[in-house]
């Protein structure tokens, strides 16, 4: 898998929320997030790459398997809502997607198995934005 990158602020904001998690629930609940840690690559908000997933931003999501699309933003726990299409960092699909360009494949598990993704699209980025402050 190539490596993913996370702005410095991403970052320590979701190593806190691992460590969080850790002591109040089951430690597979982080799992995902925590590999995606252990590699990633840490850069700078302004040098961070338009095309890659960042926490807030808004993306597309092709499966492959089926061919359907779904765009979703990708957040913080506190802020996920199903039906709003925000989905947290902590889902498999927000893990999977967090710091991988467009144009990549990312596996999630599901229920009926493992399901193949590309990521078609980063329509929003806070960065790309000049949205610093999210």
């Amino acid at each position: 898998m190539n490596p993913i990158f996370l702005t410095e602020k991403d970052y320590e904001r979701l190593l806190s929320l691992v460590q969080t998690h850790r002591s109040i629930t089951n430690a597979a609940v982080v799992e995902g997030l925590c590999r995606e840690l252990r590699t990633a690559t840490i850069i700078p908000a302004h040098q961070v790459p338009v095309n890659v997933v960042t926490m807030h931003s808004l993306v597309r999501l092709r499966q492959k398997k089926s061919g359907m699309v779904m765009d979703l933003s990708l957040v913080y726990p506190k802020e996920a809502d199903v039906a709003s299409r925000k989905i947290s960092v902590l889902a498999p699909v927000g893990s999977a997607i967090l710091g991988r360009k467009v144009g990549e494949e990312i596996e999630c598990p599901a229920p009926g198995g493992t399901l193949l993704y590309e990521i078609e699209e980063v329509m929003y980025q806070p960065e790309a934005a000049g949205d610093f402050h999210l």
